[in-house]
């Protein structure tokens, strides 16, 4: 279930689990439901519940694993002084959004503001200490399962196909889990024939060489954030952003540097290699 419809109070569960949680708990900002609790370190105070009223749980949106989603990102393994650059961006207005309606941003640019400096610094150590996972698929298809948008995410249901045309569609593979917040669930990023290969060769323009920055095999430094395996949406968005001046933190001028040249067929084609890297 999904949309904020099923609120019958009866618990849900999720496989490989013997947790569980009603709806209502699923959908409460101040819990970070924990399914899997030997995938994560003990998560402090202001992952697991936040703080009241302003500092949402870090694992609400992110999940307890830091897995995130499309909508958002996905944080395990994010370098402490990156992830703590990030919020402080997001504090001074260096980083926002191209759409300041977009509810997932707006509660990051309003919690980055409202968490003090302890609070930040603990979220970050355990980030950190989670090792990232690649949870996506990337499939090239000239077709692709009509989609619908549900929660800041797009849903594929029933058999009708339409042209992909030059989208990038990343939906879980199991919508009822996702919602849930269950870290371990999987996505399948669908995108146009050609992609993957095209952002091959894109990435190791001497221009672009993502390697230079973010390592030989694009899962990041200890200070700079891994881009290898990562949720092509995300990928999209960030690079769109560096482009149009919504990302011009201390750190951003290579990416502005990188990123003023292409287009958006580009993005969408690194987006789609860089998702079929492992992390």
């Amino acid at each position: 279930m999904y949309g904020g419809r099923a609120r019958d109070g009866q618990p849900r569960h999720v496989p490989d689990s013997t947790a569980s949680y009603t709806v209502p708990q699923t959908r409460d900002r101040f819990l970070a439901p924990d399914w899997h609790p030997g995938d994560h370190p003990a998560m402090p105070a202001v992952v697991a519940s936040g703080r009241q009223p302003d500092v949402y749980a870090c694992g609400f949106c992110h999940r307890a694993s830091g897995t995130g989603g499309p909508e958002n990102a996905d944080i395990a393994g994010l370098p402490v002084a990156c992830f703590i650059q990030q919020i402080q961006d997001y504090r001074s207005g260096k980083r926002s959004t191209a759409l300041s309606d977009r509810i997932p941003q707006a509660w990051m640019i309003s919690l980055a503001k409202a968490a003090n400096d302890d609070e930040i610094k603990a979220a970050a150590e355990y980030f950190a200490a989670i090792k990232p996972k690649k949870l996506v698929d990337v499939v090239e298809t000239e077709t692709v399962p009509k989609p619908t948008v549900a929660g800041w995410f797009f849903v594929t249901k029933g058999d009708e196909r339409e042209p992909i045309g030059m989208r990038i569609i990343e939906t879980p593979t199991d919508v009822g889990r996702f919602v849930n917040r269950d870290a371990r669930v999987r996505f399948t990023a669908y995108v146009p024939p050609g992609s993957v290969a095209a952002g091959r060769g894109l990435a190791a323009k001497p221009e672009i060489a993502c390697a230079a920055c973010h390592g030989e095999r694009l899962t990041g430094t200890d200070v700079v954030p891994g881009i290898a395996g990562r949720s092509p949406t995300y990928i999209f968005r960030q690079l769109y952003e560096y482009q149009h001046g919504f990302r011009a933190g201390p750190e951003s001028q290579p990416m502005i540097e990188v990123v003023k040249a292409l287009n958006e067929a580009d993005f969408l084609a690194l987006a789609a290699y860089l998702g079929t890297l492992e992390r």
